[in-house]
């Protein structure tokens, strides 16, 4: 590997080193997080500010609690590819309700810490190998899942045995809905609210390491679209032994995309229906379990995923919520169901609440920016808190602020107390070695966010090869001020490319009917964008050789990538693809259905975006890359791709990776990309 791509190894593209996972305790006195000692330390340890003093104190160092790294628990190694958590060592915690001490897995044993670090971390027992640690109000207990049952400690375990799992998130929720926890402990520290999930129904999935045919094949429970879901209840434990269900019609909607204890007596929950077209908030009484309708939000598409910080109940007791603009164009809120923000501003996160005022992360202008606001709750004037070029975010308590402001000049962490100090929080990350301004521009009549990377050295008139580097799928925005996803796309450039970057229709942040255009069909509106924006692009930029044009991606990226040669072989003329969607009815139920119903109501929308028809069609060199540990998007997806194309006699390359998964952690993406770059240079002629 050359020397960038080393240094992106072996900095986990520049995050070792930066802190992260921050979290307020104490009413502000105390700022949690988590880091490692450097850029090339991927073992995190965690961490406490005090913001009375600006003093850092290590907490809990995982060398010193176990010299020899041990086997993640399995249940925690997938929740791990659920939420994109790579990280080594202390890779979470959970504070306790008054936020003066933590609870942290480490390789399946459990430890406590206070946030002053009295006696160091103490371990708690543990009925096995543990997962998912909460801490009550008061840190006295630790709820924690053990073998699918849910345990407290001190105590024991508390769930039935009943052949479910308890105290988990199933796939779907963690997957797709943005919920990742099952259990959640009551106010006062005494109850649990706990999810009961049961697989029995799903079709079991499975993978065998080719490199090691001595070990047994993994299976685990997989939702594909049009079979069975998981059945998600929801349970309050006492501490008695007392069990209450809670009651809600699951048959319409059961989906649960959040829940938690809004005070000893009321827990709110989400629920959606399967095509997630109508999300309920519903008020749960914990005694008896009956429950009622706060909110209701139908769309005749599907109802966007709910904006983080929502729903919320606000000290006087009326109602924030998510509610797009008439029309769709803006993602805003409502309180007691009355519009709040209009279509000047896309809210993006509820942070909390802030000298009286909600405190918002918000797009104003450009959508690759974010701006940090505060809005008054009776006319929803916003105030700017932090609104210059880039993006900003926000965490608050107690009038204590910590801003977040990342640009091309990197990344930087302020701490703002309430009598007026300031302070950065340390960074230890290794400096991005690129410093990337790429030309941002919308194009065609829909307003397509694109991005566009030259090499450093570029001297205008020189003509250059193209490479499209986009994900295009929904729920992820590319094109974005964020500096860390720039970089990789600067080497790309600086390799002999012109770097595109479109965020076609179906992305996010642009507006609600933007995202809402990739409505039952993929492939259509996804491919017609990139095109479309492509030749847009090279109207403006007459250095782009559009003769020339390569296109490589990983998951939606991937399909995208290899749709486009597929099916447009006279505007793309290589690609690689990396863990592609090959063929939609062997995707989860939660994320295709959304997009595309049901397979049984719609089969001409699965037919239409599957790719495995267009293998005779294949005239442009394709590599099809996989990992074979991949639990996200099935090697199957990509090898039924591969076969389909040598049925038809098409010639292409097939790079399937041993024991990766879908993030490809630990230098394999570089890897790939070495891989990748040889494949372009011979493919387009680039020298």
């Amino acid at each position: 590997m050359d020397d960038f791509l080393r240094l992106s190894a072996d900095t986990a593209r520049f995050t070792h080193g930066a802190p992260r996972a921050l979290a307020f305790g104490d009413d502000g006195r105390l700022l949690w997080f988590l880091r490692s000692t450097g850029p090339v330390d991927a073992l995190e340890s965690l961490w406490v500010l005090d913001t009375a003093t600006g003093t850092e104190t290590l907490l809990a160092d995982p060398r010193a609690l176990s010299p020899e790294p041990g086997e993640l628990p399995v249940t925690e190694r997938r929740l791990r590819e659920r939420i994109r958590l790579v990280a080594a060592g202390i890779g979470s915690y959970a504070l306790s309700g008054d936020g003066r001490s933590a609870v942290f897995p480490l390789y399946g044993r459990l430890y406590r810490v206070t946030g002053d670090g009295a006696g160091g971390p103490a371990e708690i027992p543990a009925a096995g190998p543990a997962f998912d640690p909460r801490p009550n109000a008061d840190g006295s207990r630790t709820a924690y899942v053990a073998d699918d049952a849910l345990h407290v400690a001190p105590g024991g375990r508390i769930s039935p045995d009943d052949g479910a799992r308890w105290g988990v998130a199933e796939f779907a929720a963690a997957e797709e809905l943005g919920r990742a926890r099952g259990h959640w402990w009551s106010p006062d520290g005494v109850t649990l609210l706990a999810a009961r999930v049961d697989e029995s129904a799903l079709q079991r999935r499975w993978f065998a390491d080719p490199a090691h045919p001595e070990l047994p094949a993994e299976d685990f429970a997989y939702p594909e679209a049009g079979g069975p879901n998981a059945d998600v209840q929801l349970w309050v434990l006492g501490p008695d032994g007392g069990r209450v269900r809670l009651d809600w019609d699951a048959a319409t909607h059961p989906y649960v995309s959040d829940a938690g204890w809004e005070s000893p007596t009321e827990i709110l929950l989400t629920v959606q229906d399967r095509l997630q077209r109508s999300v309920l908030l519903l008020s749960a009484d914990p005694a008896t379990g009956r429950t009622r309708e706060l909110s209701a939000t139908t769309h005749p598409q599907w109802v966007d995923p709910l904006v983080p910080g929502t729903p919320a109940r606000l000290p006087d007791g009326r109602m924030l919520t998510a509610a797009d603009t008439p029309g769709g164009a803006a993602r805003g809120l409502a309180l007691d169901g009355k519009p709040l923000t209009g279509d000047g501003i896309q809210v993006r996160r509820v942070a909390g609440i802030h000298e009286g005022r909600l405190l918002i992360e918000a797009g104003l202008r450009d959508p690759a920016e974010q701006q940090v606001l505060l809005l008054d709750p009776d006319t929803g004037a916003p105030t700017p808190l932090a609104d210059g070029p880039g993006v900003h975010s926000v965490q608050a308590s107690s009038g204590t602020l910590l801003l977040t402001s990342a640009d091309a000049d990197g990344f930087r962490r302020t701490v703002r107390t309430a009598d007026g100090r300031a302070f950065v929080l340390r960074d230890l990350s290794a400096p991005l070695p690129y410093r990337v301004v790429p030309v941002l521009e919308r194009v065609t009549e829909h307003g397509v966010p694109t991005a566009l990377v030259l090499p450093r050295d570029h001297v205008p008139g020189r003509r250059l090869p193209v490479l499209m580097d986009s994900y295009g799928g929904p729920g992820f925005q590319d094109v974005s001020a964020e500096p860390r996803r720039w970089q990789a796309r600067q080497w790309w450039a600086d390799q002999g490319f012109a770097v595109v970057t479109v965020d076609n229709r179906g992305t996010p942040y642009v507006s609600p009917a933007f995202t809402h255009a990739m409505y039952r069909g993929f492939s259509e509106v996804t491919l017609e964008d990139q095109v479309a924006a492509l030749r847009a692009l090279g109207a403006r930029h007459g250095d782009l050789d559009l003769g020339r044009v390569g296109v490589r991606g990983w998951s939606y990226g991937g399909y995208l990538a290899a749709m486009a040669v597929l099916r447009r072989p006279d505007v793309f003329h290589a690609a690689a693809a990396g863990a592609a969607p090959t063929d939609f009815r062997h995707y989860d139920t939660a994320y295709t259905e959304r997009y595309l119903g049901l397979p049984q109501e719609h089969p001409e929308a699965y037919e239409r975006d599957c790719l495995l028809p267009d293998a005779p069609q294949l005239t442009r060199p394709l590599l099809l890359v996989t990992g074979l540990a991949d639990d996200n998007v099935h090697p199957s997806h990509t090898l039924r791709l591969s076969r389909a194309l040598t049925d038809a006699g098409r010639p292409h390359q097939l790079l399937a990776l041993p024991g990766v998964t879908h993030m490809t952690p630990g230098g394999t993406r570089e890897k790939v990309m070495a891989q990748e770059l040889a494949f372009f240079r011979r493919e387009l002629a680039v020298s």
